[in-house]
């Protein structure tokens, strides 16, 4: 039994399926781990494992010409006229993630000895063992490899690259080498895509210690060795790739170096990262040792939430450096990954990456800046071709790759969103707040998002409120109406941040234009249920059952719409918010509500959307997510966004405001929470029990903040290095 949090979790049996498989990853290659002594398998996965399928040909529609009658027709009532503003095209996705082979390691069988497979959190070790037998595998920041382990190997070992994966393509045009080398072998696996001249290259090196190495091709057999190293990358190319040059690469890395040599310059980044933040719920020490599928089946365990937490900061790092994680983060056993394993931009993406400034995650907000930089020019071509405007305009989805619009239908009008760069730019404006300085790339995106705006918000109401048309709520309708409409809540708040954000960050007369500007945007709408409606645009009526809640990202991540600030609107929301349905019971939804009660400081709230999620069966026993309830489509929407959830319950910051224990569910009457980074610059731990809180603050900057806790609000002075100790009363 354990008396603090486990960083980690176990199984006592080798992964029967992929998805349960454990995981390890740097951002750039993935891997799932099956453990199984006998018949070890490791899927190998990479960011930019993409299939082409024409999206990599895709542009975005050019519709600018007709823009100006769409938005007469809109504005004098025709409801259904978007539905019109298309080139024709069919709806094409973007090209799919896959994954790239496994490393297969056979050898006699054994029976009669106990086993245990694992995964340690704080160094990103996946470990399995049996009797002597052991394996260990982690994926290195430092050195960009996939570092494998094994000791005693037994008799004889047979190691081979297989791409035999789930939906793997027929035409997938396949070559395999091997061959000697001082170390051991060195084995390599060439993929061409069918039609394509794109294709990935996997090296493996096998470096042995003691015993004999031998080519069967297309593998090797090892007989008996002490002990046998892998070292393996992954290139995605066109036409050929130089394998001996990627075997010198690894050999010049192997040479004089073991495991833990490897291991602990790989630590250096990742266990720094990790440590960052941690939560202890006072959890019974008993749930705490329980196995992972054990304990997904006691959702009401305060041990299942603090592993969760931990679990979800861990594969949210793995995930995330080359480009942040996608729908499946950066793992998939199946060439068939559902919705492409993209970038979804109008929800998923934001929520897994929710938790990245307060969690301490830099390493999460640069790798979404690497993503959104490396796609501008793609976003700009999205503005011009649709709207005939400068600036910029985000894709609703992307495979890394292509930052172009291509991916709408009628019934997914995803061209019609202009919301799309603001909300994706808004965890770069909390890493300039909370580190306290501005990135001049996220300054130059911002003014380009307000140029757009500029351009595009011409029209005009009968009180001479520009006028956002056409207007999309991802992905919603009104209920009288077709989905591209008019004056979209989320369309409203992202315009108007977009504005002021570019107009602080560029002040002079641009910033007084762009003030003005926001100015004349409408105010929000609250309908005939007391509301905030969707749809601020009149006669437009509300679907509540939807899995989505576009309409209120004034309230989360915007700081637009707060209890203390604008409370007629923050009750206005919390309405919306209490009629809103699941729809699907997707886990975003459910999550993504919580997030939005917590900004309302509804404990309740959180509590019932954390038990459907806890109690719908979501997780695998890797502890990473499903989609829907049942552990239906492996998704990491669930597991990514849960931290930002504990959180965002907790603490909450703006540059000038702290609210401690805002929305604290009954349940978890005590705990700490250390580490939590603010947008004002400090960081905080928290501990709260039923008697009280103690939070300790560490001020980088000195700074005067708004406190708001359960007695009300009080200035707070803050002064850089000065710690300060703050207690409070009973709840």
């Amino acid at each position: 039994m354990t008396t603090t949090p486990v960083h980690g979790t176990w199984e006592p049996l080798p992964a029967a399926r992929w998805e349960d498989a454990f995981l390890s990853g740097n951002g750039h290659h993935g891997v799932l781990v099956f453990g199984d002594p006998d018949d070890d398998r490791v899927i190998v996965t990479h960011h930019t494992l993409v299939r082409p399928n024409g999206g990599e040909h895709a542009r975005p529609p050019q519709l600018a010409a007709g823009l100006p009658a769409l938005q007469d027709r809109l504005l004098a009532g025709d409801l259904t006229a978007a539905e019109g503003f298309t080139d024709g095209r069919p709806l094409q996705w973007v090209q799919p993630f896959h994954p790239a082979f496994r490393i297969r390691l056979r050898r006699p069988a054994e029976d009669g000895h106990a086993y245990r497979r694992t995964v340690d959190f704080s160094t990103g070790e996946v470990t399995a063992e049996r009797a002597d037998r052991r394996s260990r595998v982690f994926v290195s920041r430092a050195d960009d490899v996939i570092v494998q382990h094994v000791t005693a190997p037994g008799p004889t070992l047979d190691i081979a690259l297989d791409h035999r994966l789930p939906n793997a393509p027929a035409g997938l045009g396949v070559g395999h080498g091997s061959l000697l080398t001082p170390e051991g072998a060195a084995l390599s696996l060439r993929a061409r895509y069918p039609d394509s001249d794109r294709g990935y290259t996997g090296t493996t090196l096998v470096a042995v210690t003691g015993g004999a190495t031998t080519l069967t091709p297309p593998g090797v057999r090892v007989e008996g060795a002490e002990s046998v190293l892998l070292l393996t990358r992954v290139r995605r190319h066109t036409g050929e790739l130089d394998v001996a040059e990627e075997t010198r690469a690894l050999r010049e890395l192997v040479a004089g170096r073991s495991y833990d040599a490897l291991l602990d310059r790989h630590l250096a980044l990742h266990r720094t990262a990790y440590d960052r933040v941690t939560l202890d719920l006072a959890a019974d020490p008993a749930d705490r040792a329980l196995p992972g599928s054990e304990l997904l089946g006691r959702p009401r365990s305060a041990a299942l939430l603090e592993r969760l937490f931990a679990a979800g900061r861990y594969h949210l790092l793995s995930a995330s450096g080359l480009l942040p994680p996608r729908l499946t983060g950066l793992w998939t056993g199946d060439w068939n990954t559902a919705w492409s394993g993209a970038f979804t931009t109008d929800a998923n993406l934001n929520l897994q990456t929710a938790s990245a400034a307060a969690a301490g995650l830099p390493e999460v907000t640069e790798a979404q800046a690497s993503l959104i930089h490396s796609q501008l020019s793609d976003w700009r071509d999205n503005a011009r071709a649709v709207f005939g405007a400068r600036g910029v305009v985000a894709p609703p989805h992307t495979d890394g790759e292509s930052g172009h619009t291509y991916h709408f239908s009628r019934e997914y009008p995803l061209h019609l969103w202009t919301a799309g760069a603001d909300w994706l730019l808004k965890p770069l404006v909390d890493h300039d707040e909370t580190r306290g300085a501005r990135d001049p790339r996220t300054a130059a995106a911002l003014a380009e998002v307000a140029l757009f705006y500029e351009d595009f918000l011409t029209r005009t109401d009968e009180d001479g409120h520009v006028v956002v048309v056409p207007s999309y709520s991802p992905e919603n309708r009104p209920a009288n109406a077709s989905w591209g409409a008019v004056n979209a809540a989320m369309d409203l708040s992202a315009a108007r941040h977009a504005l002021l954000t570019a107009a602080d960050y560029h002040p002079g007369p641009g910033a007084d234009r762009r003030r003005a500007l926001a100015d004349r945007l409408p105010p929000h709408r609250i309908n005939a249920d007391g509301a905030l409606a969707e749809w601020a645009w009149p006669g437009l009526d509300d679907t509540y059952d939807h899995r989505h809640l576009s309409h209120l990202y004034g309230v989360w991540p915007l700081d637009e719409i707060n209890p203390y600030d604008t409370p007629d609107l923050a009750k206005a929301a919390h309405r919306a918010l209490e009629l809103r349905g699941a729809e699907n019971d997707s886990a975003h939804g459910h999550l993504h509500h919580a997030l939005i009660a917590a900004r309302l400081r509804d404990a309740d709230r959180i509590a019932d959307a954390l038990a459907q999620v806890l109690e719908g069966d979501f997780f695998h026993a890797s502890l990473m997510s499903a989609h829907y309830p049942g552990r239906d489509v492996y998704n990491a929407d669930a597991a990514h966004t849960l931290p930002a959830v504990l959180i965002e319950m907790l603490v909450q910051s703006t540059p000038d405001r702290l609210v401690l224990l805002p929305a604290l569910p009954r349940s978890y009457p005590a705990g700490e929470l250390r580490g939590v980074r603010t947008r004002f610059g400090a960081e905080v731990d928290i501990a709260w029990t039923p008697h009280g809180a103690r939070a300790v603050l560490r001020p980088r900057r000195t700074h005067r903040v708004e406190l708001r806790t359960s007695s009300g609000a009080q200035p707070l002075d803050l002064v850089a290095g000065e710690d300060r100790v703050l207690t409070l009363g009973a709840r």
